[in-house]
């Protein structure tokens, strides 16, 4: 059973639906990550949530408790602002009591509460600390224990590590991971990085113009895209135009640019396809091998290469006018060179085919 559940929830700000039917079962001490472009309708679900936004249709159940015309202060959800919004003017002992002052927690009960709120983010003996004396990591963990001292049932993160530079945010991510799921509290994030999504988010929800798109866990998302949409904003895709020309069993024959490539069935094709059908063939970097130009490879030259250590990832332009992109090792091949491209043999995971018309 869900621990938090959202019915149907939609928001409107004059003609624009930012939050457009969405549905969510999130389970006790899960971690969901709401994904997508600017403009989706992740952080006003979020809002919605929260009970700083009030929803036109739709519910909010927590526990089994309809919240959806609940005050924010009763719902008992914990949240971080993407800026923080800590108090200059408070020393750290006085930024993570606030919410529990204002609840009506005083005495030893406030500061045994503070304290442990800033054991949990290992803060310890931070109370006297000025909020200007703190690094990004650290206003990040105070803003966190803060929101973790009234002890919530529900955490609300709104892009927590977008204020940190990349070396701090990757170290704080992995921080942040172990901190929520030491607590086990359930929680919900809201980010547009793929893989702060990935790495903190148990499953993956991923939103465009208000409506979800499709909810799953990072491999599902990856291995198994609902649509092209999807396909083509978790992770790296390149897109080219096929039709089948083949259907069997073990898998689909498709013609790319005049080239048969075989695709075995799998998560990344689509049923109910039919012979002569236009496609929207994707392609993962690692789908596609590199080889000499021969009978039955798709001919291209190499544009570009961005090296990564052993491996680079090259973009190819076919004789048609495709750009792909494509992995390989860094050496294989130079810039400038012509290049026969074919399915690798794991190609069945990274070759997505939809309808043209999807």
């Amino acid at each position: 059973m869900a621990f938090l559940r959202v019915e149907g929830l939609a928001r409107r700000f004059g003609a624009t639906a930012a939050v457009d039917g969405v549905s969510l079962d999130i389970a006790r001490g899960e971690v969901l990550a709401l994904l997508g472009p600017s403009g989706s309708g992740k952080t006003t679900t979020l809002r919605l949530l929260a009970g700083f936004e009030t929803p036109d249709a739709g519910r909010v159940i927590v526990d089994g408790l309809d919240v959806t015309r609940a005050p924010p202060v009763t719902r008992r959800f914990g949240m971080v602002f993407q800026h923080y919004a800590l108090f200059p003017h408070l020393d750290v002992r006085g930024n993570v009591g606030f919410g529990l002052e204002s609840l009506g927690v005083t005495g030893a009960e406030l500061e045994r509460r503070v304290a442990a709120a800033l054991e949990l983010v290992d803060l310890g003996g931070f109370e006297r600390r000025r909020i200007a004396q703190l690094s990004g990591g650290q206003q990040q963990r105070v803003a966190l224990a803060r929101a973790l001292a009234p002890e919530p049932r529900v955490l609300l993160l709104d892009e927590p590590l977008s204020n940190l530079d990349p070396a701090l945010r990757e170290r704080t991510r992995r921080e942040l991971y172990d901190l929520i799921h030491r607590i086990g509290i359930t929680t919900v994030l809201v980010t547009h990085e793929q893989e702060e999504a990935f790495d903190l988010g148990d499953r993956v929800a991923v939103l465009r113009a208000g409506r979800l798109e499709q909810v799953g866990t990072p491999d599902e998302l990856y291995g198994a895209p609902a649509n092209p949409f999807v396909a083509a904003f978790v992770g790296r895709a390149s897109t080219i135009e096929g039709v089948v020309v083949g259907v069997m069993e073990g898998g689909t024959r498709v013609r790319v640019e005049g080239v048969e490539w075989g695709v075995p069935s799998g998560a990344g094709v689509q049923r109910g396809l039919t012979i002569g059908q236009r496609l929207r063939v994707l392609l993962r970097p690692e789908a596609v091998w590199m080889a000499r130009p021969e009978p039955g490879a798709l001919a291209a030259v190499v544009e570009a290469r961005r090296f990564a250590g052993a491996t680079s990832l090259f973009v190819v332009r076919t004789d048609r006018g495709a750009t792909l992109e494509v992995s390989g090792p860094s050496r294989q091949i130079a810039v400038g060179e012509r290049v026969g491209l074919v399915p690798s043999r794991r190609a069945g995971g990274g070759i997505h085919l939809f309808p043209l018309e999807s």
